[in-house]
């Protein structure tokens, strides 16, 4: 099989396409042929060293896609050959031949393709575990989301505006901020101003809620947050935080919380409810994943580059 890899640090150019032993399962594990992979800045920070990698060189990238299971367990009813399925969190995806683990197995419906599933997997599903298990939003909230027009921040709006919540979704330019105003935001602005535009569609109270992806925007967020209201945090793509003295959280009310998409995926019956619950909702059409570009996968050093002129307005897939 050929598969994506890199045997240095570095900028997209380190990545090649180079030829590799097939896979071998594991117990417990199918062997799924894949056809299309979706495109995460947690690959970019593992190509530059930014995060940690196991194992020697050479590194293969990528934790998502979707494929069909081309060597089944023996047996297993639910997985044979031919099967169409995705997963969220399984290593070394970015190769022809994936093994993962059957109980991270998503079947996947004859009616979501692909790059759909590719798309929306571990994006949709942290979106989806935002808007009910770090915070449950109700109808009429004020809610503020950073980096609206990413993978997760498009889909975060949808769900958002879904569920009725008020939306300020901000972006770093005009071109992502009519793309978060299509996805259903009721106000769309940029970075030098958010934080009198949450205020000043809150009635001057403060949002109820702030999804913060972002990291060094946390004081703000707390700052544009009502009293009694929450801000979640669950990324840092500009760097960590500053501390937060608790004695603000205090004084305000305020509930700071985190959010983690992998304390909420406990188990394959977990992740195979909160899948079926999100392809419903692409169903309804409450839900239009947008995908930024399509890539071969012999060319991931480009959707690398892409990815990292932070010029994507949603998913960037790698096919097949």
């Amino acid at each position: 099989m050929h598969a994506l890899t890199f045997d240095r640090f570095g900028p997209a150019g380190v990545l090649r396409w180079t030829e590799r032993a097939d896979p071998v399962p594991g117990p417990g594990q199918v062997l799924v042929r894949m056809h299309s992979v979706g495109l995460n800045f947690a690959d970019v920070y593992r190509r530059n060293g930014t995060y940690h990698l196991s194992g020697t060189a050479p590194w293969t990238l990528g934790y998502e896609g979707a494929g069909v299971v081309e060597t089944a367990i023996a047996g297993d009813t639910l997985f044979p050959a031919g099967t169409r399925v995705g997963f969220a969190d399984m290593p070394y995806a970015n190769a022809e031949l994936v093994s993962v683990d059957r109980d991270r197995l998503i079947p996947l419906p004859d009616d979501i393709g692909f790059d759909t599933a590719a798309a929306v997997l571990l994006q949709g599903l942290t979106a989806q575990y935002l808007v009910s298990d770090s915070f449950m939003v109700r109808p009429d909230d004020v809610a503020v989301v950073h980096a609206a027009a990413g993978g997760v921040g498009l889909l975060l709006v949808q769900m958002l505006k879904t569920l009725g919540a008020v939306v300020l979704g901000i972006a770093s330019s005009e071109a992502k901020r009519d793309a978060v105003i299509a996805a259903g935001a009721d106000v769309a602005v940029g970075y030098d101003d958010w934080v009198a535009a949450a205020r000043d569609l809150s009635g001057g109270h403060g949002a109820d809620v702030v999804y913060d992806s972002v990291g060094r925007t946390l004081s703000d967020s707390l700052a544009a947050a009502r009293i009694g209201g929450t801000v979640v945090f669950y990324g840092m793509a500009a760097g960590d935080p500053d501390p937060v003295d608790p004695r603000l959280l205090m004084d305000r009310s305020l509930t700071l919380t985190g959010g983690d998409l992998w304390n909420v995926l406990t188990g394959a019956e977990a992740r195979r409810e909160r899948a079926t619950a999100l392809f419903e909702q692409i169903r309804l059409g409450n839900l239009k994943p947008h995908i930024a570009a399509r890539f071969p996968l012999r060319d991931g050093a480009q959707a690398h580059a892409f990815l990292e002129s932070r010029a994507s307005i949603g998913k960037v897939l790698l096919t097949l």
